[in-house]
């Protein structure tokens, strides 16, 4: 989107003097009266000296070259100007000028642009301006503040009024040498008239508020990386906070730039740009520039540079403002050295956001002074607070706060990292206690120092962090990896595994098990490594990887026995049975099935009995042999009437189910799949919640019941999430059969 050209702004071009325009008024900037004067015959009357004339500043940079995007905020700020305006004021067509005085209202318009150092807050300020110059006939005033700059420091305001006055015609040996009155007389001279006054770079409100003008008739456009909380306050400035362009605005961006033709040839490598500028406005325009001139390098082997080197390629040894790492440095300038450490510190912690207990013990600050931290970071545009208590920074800041995290002592980094690798598994062990009471308790070492694990009140409380972190906490698991600490990496495994399978988050499994396998090598103990192959092998078994699961699953098996590990040999073969099932051998599945029944007896653990007796009548009832299934279901049952666990219970009546189905009893097939249902949805088992919603809608179709499209769409759903495609497609046919077998009964 390009900017529309300047109109004209001299209605009577026989009344402009050397690029001034000259207005017949009776008050100018000097006050006074004008005395007639005129020749007629001998008679002379002398006038006093004429007022200078009324200067019509224009003093915007040019607009920004192939500018593109953003159109929301241009809407945005048009909104602002239109609502906040006088009546008469700031709203004039293109055209004619209105020379009728506006109408007085109650405060200047004034607002600010804020976001981090090269969103683009000059662009879009400089690309309004020029868009609604009719807007302002009187002329416009603009002013680098130079907050954040390469210059040093900022412009003093009274500097700025100065330059004001400069600009407005103000004779210098008439300008006041107080500043008050400077800036004063200022307010003065751009009373009543329409004029848009740019305030760009700001650094703080106190460098602005000398520099806003009395009058209405005027508006106020403030740049800053701050938030200016006094102008919000105090004069209501309106307030703008610019973040990263869609995807469409910077393929735009890229196509004026580097044009259309390539973007169009080499449209993979486009998007791998995009993604890799993750929208930032300055890191998209540096890449652009380096694409653009340098015409026989493939947008690819750009991609590919930026993919490898990151803030290597968006500096620059001679421009700073073409450098995105400096442009960012200047950020932190106003921050106090904890600022600058807490900043450097979240560069290099596991994950892409993170919440103020994670950062308490991250730091080591108190939670007031963590809190204090964020919030100066938040002010200075470079964290961005997020819902539900989160802060977040874009990748490529992250980057650049990870390099500013060097200039700390290797010490004060480890420590930190250990610390919040810590928080994270010592709450995920929590919340793992809450999800899973009655699991095999497997205990960390415990926290280091200063570590405040977050409190989790119930299980829905834990569900809800572990979605919420459980991306960090794979994050933690590599870093951990990086700090050496095998135990941790392999505890965060254990920890999240329950979560995971409910959740179906099985790619995640995959990946914190492949880490947690690594880790085992490292470790002494047999059982770590038995158990590790076991898990690892049940997820690859879930994801389809047939031949790695049995791999894992028979290595598994063989440290059990050569250990002579009872409970893992027991538990090892309950998960070989799953595998074979999923591999469509449920012979070979009831034999493992029997074995770990077996065992499970001789080991006195309730729990673990029933989930093998399940586990014997479910493949029973899949040979045909119905009889043994219900025997061994119903001991289930029975064993665990004593004995609760509510996911072994909801398994059990999934079970009973299938049985009843089987035989031909749908309506009591319903009764113990609705109780299945229930317990999986209190437990928030979406895994199996998907399978037994699936099971479910054969009795219902059985019995002609219509809910059978609503269950099975709701598995279909849920199966899509946890990308199970089998399933998925499986689910979709079932569904098509049902609208086939409508059709015919139509026809």
């Amino acid at each position: 989107m390009a900017p529309e050209p300047q109109q004209s702004q001299e209605p009577d071009a026989s009344r402009a003097r050397h690029g001034l325009e000259v207005h017949n008024t009776t008050s100018g900037h000097a006050g006074g009266v004008v005395q007639a004067g005129a020749i007629h015959g001998d008679v002379h009357l002398h006038a006093a000296p004429s007022p200078p004339a009324q200067v019509i500043p224009r003093q915007l940079p040019a607009a920004p070259g192939l500018f593109a995007g953003r159109a929301a905020d241009l809407i945005e700020l048009d909104h602002a100007l239109i609502t906040a305006a006088p009546s008469g004021a700031g709203t004039t067509p293109p055209g004619p000028i209105c020379t009728e005085p506006p109408v007085a209202a109650a405060t200047v318009m004034v607002s600010a642009i804020g976001g981090a150092g090269g969103i683009g807050k000059t662009w879009l300020a400089l690309a309004w301006a020029h868009r609604n110059l009719h807007r302002f006939p009187d002329g416009q005033l603009f002013v680098d503040l130079r907050g954040f700059s390469a210059a040093g420091d900022p412009v003093a305001p009274a500097t700025a009024v100065r330059g004001f006055l400069d600009a407005l015609g103000v004779d210098p040996g008439r300008i006041p040498p107080d500043p008050d009155t400077q800036a004063a007389l200022y307010r003065t001279l751009v009373a009543g008239r329409r004029m848009l006054i740019v305030l760009d770079n700001a650094a703080t409100a106190d460098q602005v508020v000398p520099l806003l003008p009395g009058s209405p008739t005027c508006t106020v456009l403030i740049t800053g990386r701050h938030r200016l909380a006094s102008l919000v306050d105090r004069y209501g400035a309106r307030h703008l906070t610019l973040g990263v362009l869609t995807r469409d605005e910077a393929h735009a961006l890229l196509a004026t730039r580097v044009g259309s033709d390539r973007i169009v040839a080499e449209s993979d490598a486009v998007e791998d740009l995009i993604e890799l500028c993750g929208g930032y406005p300055l890191a998209l325009s540096i890449t652009a520039r380096n694409a653009a001139t340098r015409p026989a390098v493939s947008l690819a082997e750009t991609a590919a540079e930026l993919r490898q080197l990151g803030l290597e390629t968006l500096d620059h040894d001679t421009d700073p403002a073409a450098s995105l790492p400096k442009v960012l440095s200047w950020s932190l300038r106003q921050l106090t050295d904890t600022q600058r450490a807490v900043f450097g510190l979240l560069g290099i912690a596991p994950g892409t956001d993170t919440t103020l207990p994670a950062v308490v013990s991250l730091t080591g600050l108190s939670p007031a002074r963590a809190r204090k931290a964020l919030s100066a970071l938040e002010e200075a545009s470079l964290t961005e607070r997020q819902p539900h208590g989160r802060y977040a920074m874009h990748d490529l800041v992250r980057d650049y706060a990870a390099t500013t995290a060097h200039d700390l002592p290797a010490h004060v980094r480890e420590t930190a990292l250990v610390r919040v690798v810590d928080f994270h598994l010592h709450t995920a062990r929590t919340a793992d206690r809450l999800l899973a009471p009655h699991r095999q308790p497997v205990r960390p070492d415990p926290p280091t120092s200063g570590v405040h694990p977050h409190p989790l009140p119930d299980a829905a409380a834990a569900t809800a962090w572990l979605e919420a972190e459980h991306a960090t906490l794979l994050a933690a698991q590599s870093t951990a990896i990086a700090l050496g600490r095998h135990d941790v990496v392999w505890h965060l495994a254990w920890t999240l595994e329950t979560f995971f399978r409910r959740r179906g988050h099985l790619r995640d499994a995959l990946a914190s098990w492949r880490m947690a396998l690594d880790a085992a090598e490292h470790l002494s103990d047999p059982t770590i490594r038995s158990r590790t192959h076991r898990f690892l092998g049940n997820v690859c078994s879930l994801l389809g990887l047939h031949e790695e699961a049995s791999g894992h699953l028979n290595r598994a098996l063989d440290q059990a026995v050569r250990h002579r590990d009872l409970p893992e040999q027991a538990h090892t073969h309950q998960m070989l049975a799953l595998a074979w099932e999923r591999r469509g051998d449920d012979r070979q599945a009831l034999d493992h099935a029997r074995h770990a029944l077996v065992l499970h007896r001789t080991l006195d653990h309730p729990v673990r009995e029933a989930i093998a007796l399940n586990a014997v009548g479910w493949y029973a009832a899949r040979l045909g042999d119905f009889d043994t299934a219900r025997d061994h279901c119903g001991a289930a049952l029975t064993l665990l009437r004593h004995h609760h666990d509510l996911e072994v219970e909801a398994s059990v009546l999934d079970s009973l189910g299938f049985i009843a189905h089987r035989t031909g009893d749908h309506h009591q097939a319903l009764g113990h799949y609705q109780q299945a249902l229930t317990l999986f949805r209190a437990l928030g088992n979406t895994y199996l919640i998907a399978d037994t919603l699936d099971n479910l809608g054969h009795p219902h179709a059985a019995l002609g019941h219509e809910q059978v499209r609503a269950v099975w769409r709701e598995a279909l759903e849920l199966y899509r999430e946890q990308s199970r495609d089998t399933d998925a497609q499986r689910v979709q046919r079932q569904l098509d059969e049902l609208d086939e077998t409508n059709r015919d009964g139509r026809d």
